[in-house]
């Protein structure tokens, strides 16, 4: 295995006042990593790939005895670029950067945070878009449906390659939370502590339904292909568009789109047609057209597969107690109140299974506005529910 390293990370300073206290700063220039992996690895469908790359980001120093590592998962549309910039494009701010910095609820000052994308992503891990081996050509459609089982065993070799025996935490929210419950369950004993935000045990109906008509929209563009549209030099564009609107009026709840748009109109009048005449269609075409612009086809329906297919109570008829067993880590699990795609009622279930295997569990239900979101927000509640975790984590890992 290789890895290639670009210049690290620059730390900007923090601003200190009369009283003692400080501003908070980013973690300044970053770089991504690509550590690459000539062992195969077999994936939970039955496929195997030969050899793979995995595109990651480190801030912090790791300590001595390696105990002060925290691996940061990400969700749907985001990459292994979690906290800072780039020297080329100061603009590209890490999609977790108030989270993630000296000063801030994850201080980079006490603790080693990772960043990667996972196997079958569009931000430069081996995915769709990479060449297959075997024919020389991209993988495109022929490119194996993955599981949050199979990210997570390929973390681990990360965390291998990278010296890290256990992670004082593995965290995320939603499609991170996820992987950081299975990292509880999987390799219990590699990790100390568990942030489980904005997460369910397993989709719901409806939540699969909006994955299938984002993943329809796609795949019956024309210039799809049956996913060999990098041949064909097309991109599903179209089809795409559409997918990111369905996914992104999910993330908001009713009293945010209320508030921010309502029926405000555009133009103040209306033209009767089928242009963009609210605000709140101008704002889903907008996010429909950026997110084209950069992520690819391929990899939006592969991971929202990987949603629908995580449920650790399946192979243990529905109890997810029993799936839960494993766990040794401790939990800090949080959810939001208007957040109607991963409600709290579903983190309540993840809390009840753990306190019936007599883990040790903090749960909080933030009251905010933002729908399934608000992981993401500023919020000062949540974010010092955050950084008084780690005040924990740090304590006992020794940071």
């Amino acid at each position: 295995m290789q890895d290639s390293h670009g210049p690290g990370t620059q730390a900007l300073p923090g601003f200190l006042f009369m009283d003692g206290s400080t501003i908070t700063s980013s973690v300044g220039i970053v770089a991504p990593r690509v550590a690459k992996f000539s062992e195969p690895v077999a994936l939970r469908c039955g496929a195997v790939i030969d050899e793979y790359e995995l595109v990651y980001e480190t801030y912090g120093t790791l300590n001595a005895e390696g105990t002060n590592a925290v691996l940061v998962c990400h969700a749907l549309n985001a990459s292994h670029h979690v906290a800072g910039t780039y020297a080329d494009d100061p603009s590209a701010v890490g999609w977790w950067d108030n989270m993630i910095g000296p000063g801030k609820p994850v201080d980079t000052n006490r603790f080693f945070v990772v960043g990667v994308n996972n196997v079958g992503g569009c931000h430069g891990s081996t995915g769709p878009k990479s060449v297959n081996p075997g024919t020389g050509k991209p993988w495109g459609g022929q490119f194996p449906v993955v599981t949050v089982e199979d990210w997570v065993a390929t973390q681990a070799r990360l965390a291998d390659h990278l010296g890290i025996r256990q992670f004082a935490a593995v965290m995320g929210g939603s499609l991170g939370a996820m992987q950081a419950l299975a990292w509880t369950i999987q390799f219990p004993d590699r990790l100390r502590h568990a942030l489980v935000i904005a997460c369910t045990p397993n989709l719901s109906a409806q939540n699969i339904a909006f994955n299938e008509v984002a993943r329809q929209a796609i795949i019956t563009d024309p210039d799809f292909h049956g996913g060999d549209y990098y041949l064909h030099g097309a991109t599903p564009t179209r089809g795409l568009r559409v997918a990111r609107m369905v996914g992104h009026i999910t993330y908001l709840s009713d009293d945010v789109m209320a508030s921010k748009f309502g029926r405000q109109l555009k133009h103040g009048r209306l033209n009767y047609s089928f242009d963009t005449e609210f605000e709140i269609e101008s704002y889903l075409r907008h996010q429909g057209n950026k997110f084209a612009e950069y992520f690819d086809a391929n990899t939006y329906l592969r991971i929202t597969k990987v949603l629908d297919y995580f449920d650790p109570a399946f192979e243990h008829g529905g109890d997810l107690a029993r799936a839960l067993a494993p766990a040794r880590a401790s939990f800090l699990v949080i959810s939001f109140t208007t957040d109607w795609r991963f409600s709290p009622e579903r983190s309540r279930e993840i809390v009840k299974a753990l306190l019936h295997n007599r883990r040790n569990v903090t749960y909080a239900e933030i009251d905010a506005p933002h729908g399934h979101d608000a992981f993401l927000l500023d919020d000062a509640r949540y974010h010092r529910l955050v950084e008084a975790y780690f005040n924990r984590i740090a304590l006992d890992v020794g940071a």
